[in-house]
């Protein structure tokens, strides 16, 4: 086969398998769509927030402690992120890396007995 022709073949394939996955995403939703059970009720269609009701003017003060709470979850959720690629390298790892994770963990740790000295995770 000339080289012109197998590069034209291979842009067929990525062609075959971008109409063939969304066709299979669009057969799931449809397919979704009409064995899942419906009932809409006003309830179930209100926006669904964390904390105070969404009732009112959308421009009023909250409670700092939301964003505190995010924020929380979002250094916890990298945490877990950067550990997870450390732990299956783990036996590869030397011992400086090892140092490493171990420095970044205390100072996970101390930032949570932190907020939790500063009640920054009570819900209320």
């Amino acid at each position: 086969m000339p080289a012109d022709q197998s590069s034209d073949f291979s842009y067929l394939a990525v062609v075959v398998f971008t109409f063939v996955g969304i066709a299979f995403i669009a057969f799931n939703l449809l397919l979704a769509r009409l064995l899942s059970p419906s009932a809409p009720t006003p309830e179930k269609l209100t926006t669904y927030e964390c904390g105070v009701q969404p009732i009112g003017d959308a421009w009023r003060q909250f409670n700092p402690r939301y964003y505190l709470f995010a924020l929380l979850f979002v250094v916890f959720d990298v945490e877990a992120v950067f550990l997870y690629p450390w732990a299956v390298a783990f036996r590869q790892v030397g011992a400086f890396a090892v140092a490493e994770m171990l420095i970044f963990v205390g100072l996970l740790i101390a930032g949570l007995i932190f907020a939790w000295r500063r009640e920054a995770l009570q819900w209320e």
